[in-house]
């Protein structure tokens, strides 16, 4: 695994990021859209961490801490590239960054019907916890 290379995402590679998650990413967000991830890279230019091998991007995960709670997105790894444990390293990523910020619990937004993320992120520690619900409100109208 020594040929994967993981650093933050540039302004200049948020375009194929976007791009990249119609491949590897499960569902959509309100936020998928240039101007979304613009605002995410200008707020916190270090959130968005990107895995390359051999300078083709292969995997990504949002990794933002708000000073309260270390939330994670976006954990996608491109289909040819699965099960060679680039998820697993952004995923030891996203927690070195959390651990250096102060943060104390990672929390990962997963679909319901994404049982390959679910088994992902299980591999990786992280459980359900059956007692939140998650409460939303689109707030653009």
């Amino acid at each position: 695994m020594n040929d994967l290379y993981i650093e933050p995402a540039t302004a200049a590679d948020l375009a194929a990021v976007l791009d990249f998650w119609k491949t590897a990413a499960e569902g959509t967000s309100i936020s998928d859209d240039l101007d979304g991830v613009e605002r995410l890279h200008a707020r916190d230019p270090h959130s968005l961490l990107l895995a390359r091998r051999d300078g083709e991007l292969v995997g990504t995960v949002v990794a933002g801490f708000d000073g309260w709670r270390c939330h994670l997105y976006r954990l996608a790894v491109h289909p040819g590239h699965r099960r060679q444990g680039i998820g697993s390293a952004l995923l030891t990523a996203a927690e070195e960054r959390f651990a250096a910020l102060g943060g104390r619990r990672a929390v990962a937004m997963v679909l319901n019907r994404n049982e390959r993320g679910q088994r992902a992120w299980e591999a990786g520690g992280y459980h359900p916890e059956d007692h939140w619900t998650r409460w939303v409100k689109p707030l653009n109208g």
